[in-house]
């Protein structure tokens, strides 16, 4: 039986900015959090980038870590426990490039109580097609998340909720940033990209598509802005790692 898509509180962090489970010990309180959603996690175990880089530009930075993470078995045997304890519903994010192996990731979640969905992210520049094979492959008990780039989130967005996926997300967006010579690829954060996703969750919504808005959410008011403008919830990032008002 498939499960809905329900969030009692529509703020959330997103992947990436804080583990693979909640954990008290952190100091980060959780009390205002809907969700909990993982850090990326692949099939098989990923080490980090060869030079992992950190580069700030006005109104954000650059991340190129290389998403490096033990592998869902490994992740389960250590954190699923915990995942069942936790205080909030746990959305497992999955690196669904290989739509055979995100299956089987998305098969071996479907067993654990606590895990209300998958988000399911993408390497840059992978084709609509395979995106749309992982919704076939997957579709299923579990709720699906599609984190998507901006460029993809209206024009195959609607297609993915048609075919059965439960809302659509949208994934930091990627940028490239001279350091020391050489030409360095990896994740924005910051404040300067909220004018830009605030718009992409108004036209989403505009269109009757499940959004969760995402990209530089840092106050209360941004994440009261994107729910104004038709986000189902929100995802806060970078925000999470800086002394600054919590969301």
């Amino acid at each position: 039986m498939k499960r809905d898509l329900y969030f009692s509180k529509p703020i959330m962090n997103a992947a990436g900015s804080l583990g693979f489970a909640p954990d008290p010990r952190n100091g980060m309180p959780l009390d205002s959090f809907g969700a909990f959603i993982t850090n990326p996690i692949s099939l098989r175990p990923r080490l980090p980038a060869a030079q992992p880089a950190l580069i700030q530009f006005p109104g954000g930075f650059l991340l190129h870590s290389g998403l490096p993470n033990p592998g869902l078995p490994s992740v389960i045997k250590k954190h699923g426990a915990r995942w069942n304890r936790a205080d909030m519903p746990i959305i497992v994010n999955l690196m669904a490039d290989r739509p055979e192996e995100t299956q089987q990731m998305v098969r071996s979640l479907e067993n654990i109580e606590n895990v209300i969905a998958a988000e399911l992210g993408f390497a840059p520049l992978l084709s609509d097609d395979i995106i749309l094979l992982n919704l076939e492959m997957c579709v299923g008990e579990l709720p699906l998340i599609f984190s998507l780039p901006a460029e993809q989130v209206l024009s195959l967005g609607p297609k993915l909720i048609q075919g059965g996926a439960a809302a659509v997300s949208i994934a930091c967006p990627r940028g490239a940033l001279m350091s020391d010579g050489k030409l360095i690829t990896g994740r924005l954060y910051g404040q300067s990209l909220f004018p830009r996703t605030l718009q992409l969750v108004r036209s989403a919504a505009m269109i009757g598509l499940p959004i969760i808005g995402a990209g530089g959410v840092w106050t209360e008011q941004d994440a009261a802005d994107m729910l104004s403008a038709g986000a189902m919830a929100v995802e806060t990032d970078a925000q999470l790692w800086v002394p600054k008002e919590t969301v």
